[in-house]
């Protein structure tokens, strides 16, 4: 019981930082656009969002991952 109690609360601050801060954690990608375009999804304290990113396999030109994180457009305290 003690175990699920601190999760809880674990998932409840990490919920609310990423309400101030506005960041969101990534969730999934898809490539796109014959393979140049990037679909990227990240998870916020206010739903899901997606970001489009030019995509290279070598990186010169746009990105070859997503990136971990990504701060929001929306926060809280603006």
């Amino acid at each position: 019981m003690k175990v699920l109690t601190r999760l809880i609360a674990l998932l409840v601050i990490i919920w609310l930082a990423m309400l101030v801060t506005g960041y969101g954690i990534l969730t999934g990608s898809n490539k796109n656009v014959a393979g140049m375009g990037l679909q990227c999804q990240y998870l916020t304290a206010r739903g899901v969002v997606i970001a489009q990113y030019l995509h290279t396999d070598s990186g010169i030109i746009g990105v070859t991952d997503c990136p971990l994180l990504r701060k929001s457009i929306e926060v809280v305290d603006n």
